[in-house]
């Protein structure tokens, strides 16, 4: 019975510190909380390139990872590229942009 008891505990404790490491930030991977700030940066940057009359919403796509914005698609001229950048550079919490948008 004591034998029992002590696997069990054991492997409570096991189950549980995979579960906390399982929500941890790694290099590669973000937090939950982290998600949720990329996730609100990303909709800000959208919404500003959408106020933008110059730009065409529908051909950019906007990722966030970490507070870093990549923008990628097709745009008609290398002044919408720039102004993309301009605009989600203007956006609070972004860290960098990486402009990966082409000009069709």
């Amino acid at each position: 019975m004591l034998k029992l008891n002590r696997t069990m505990k054991f492997l409570a404790i096991c189950v549980l510190t995979v579960v906390f490491m399982g929500c941890a930030a790694t290099q590669k991977h973000e937090s939950t909380g982290q998600y949720v700030d990329d996730s609100v940066i990303t909709t800000r940057v959208k919404k500003a390139i959408f106020d933008e009359s110059s730009l065409k919403m529908l051909q950019i796509n906007v990722k966030t990872y970490q507070g870093v914005v990549q923008l990628s698609g097709f745009v008609d001229s290398a002044q919408s590229v720039s102004k993309a950048g301009e605009v989600a550079r203007g956006v609070e919490n972004v860290v960098s942009v990486k402009n990966d948008l082409l000009v069709k």
